[in-house]
C-alpha cells in the first residue's frame, strides 16, 4: 500500500514538472497597431454646393382686347334701340330729366304729381299740377285734359281715378308724346315709369342693363295741347 502511494506521488510530482518545463504551442501573437488616418485629398476638395442665382424676372406686356361693348339695338331689320330696366328720360314741356323705371308691365306711363287740379277755360278742360325737379322744387304745368283712367292698386281691390295728359318723352334717340297719368309716387323710388305706350313697336327692353341708352338733352319748345 505505500508503495503505491509513493508511486502516485511521484507520477503526480513529474506531471507538475513537465507542465513547467514544457514549450508553449505557439507564441502569442503580436497586437495589431491601428492604421494612421489617410487624408482624402480628393474628398477634400470638393467645394460647397453653389448657391443658385435669384431667379431673372421678366416683365411681359401682354395687351388683351378690350371686350366688345354691349349691343344698344337689336341689329336686325327693325334695328330697335335696347333699353335697360332704368334710364334717363327728358319730360316736356317742363324739361325735367327724370330717372325712369322701365316697366313693359304697366300699359301706360306714370308721372308724379302733387297739387292737381282740374279747371275749365273757353270751354275746355285743362289740369294744372307741379312736376318735381331733381331738388324737389315744384315745376308748374297746366295741360290739356285728355282723359281719366282707373287705376287698380297691386294688392288692392280699390280703384283709383287718374287724369292723363300729353306729354313729350324722349329715352336716347326716342322721342314721342305719349299719355302720361298723373299720380302720387312719393313712396316710389323713381318718379317716373314708363309704360308699353312708349315702348311698343319702339325699343325693347333688357331688365339685366341699366342705362343703356345715352342722356337725352333738351329738344326745342314743343306745344303740348
Amino acid at each position: 500500500m505505500n508503495v503505491f502511494r509513493n508511486l502516485i506521488a511521484v507520477v503526480g510530482l513529474a506531471g507538475v514538472a513537465g507542465c513547467a518545463t514544457a514549450p508553449p504551442d505557439a507564441p502569442p501573437p503580436e497586437p495589431l497597431a491601428c492604421p494612421e488616418p489617410v487624408e482624402c485629398p480628393v474628398c477634400d476638395a470638393v467645394p460647397e454646393p453653389a448657391a443658385c442665382p435669384p431667379p431673372e424676372v421678366i416683365e411681359k406686356i401682354v395687351r388683351v382686347p378690350a371686350p366688345a361693348p354691349a349691343p344698344t339695338s337689336t341689329g336686325d331689320e327693325m334695328d330697335l334701340p335696347i333699353i335697360g330696366a332704368v334710364e334717363m328720360a327728358l319730360v316736356e314741356p317742363a324739361g325735367l330729366l327724370l330717372e325712369a323705371r322701365i316697366d313693359s308691365g304697366a300699359e301706360t306711363t306714370s308721372i308724379h304729381a302733387e297739387d292737381i287740379q282740374l279747371v275749365e277755360k273757353e270751354g275746355k278742360r285743362y289740369v294744372r299740377f307741379n312736376l318735381l325737379d331733381d331738388k324737389g322744387a315744384k315745376v308748374p304745368q297746366e295741360l290739356r285734359l285728355k282723359r281719366r283712367v282707373l287705376i287698380k292698386q297691386q294688392d288692392s281691390e280699390d280703384l283709383e281715378r287718374r287724369y292723363v295728359v300729353r306729354m313729350w318723352v324722349t329715352i336716347g334717340d326716342i322721342r314721342t308724346r305719349i299719355g302720361v297719368n298723373l299720380s302720387d309716387r312719393e313712396d316710389f323710388e323713381f318718379p317716373l315709369l314708363i309704360g308699353r305706350n312708349f315702348l311698343l313697336d319702339a325699343a325693347v327692353v333688357d331688365v339685366s342693363r341699366n342705362h343703356t341708352q345715352p342722356t337725352p338733352k333738351p329738344a326745342p319748345e314743343t306745344a303740348a295741347n
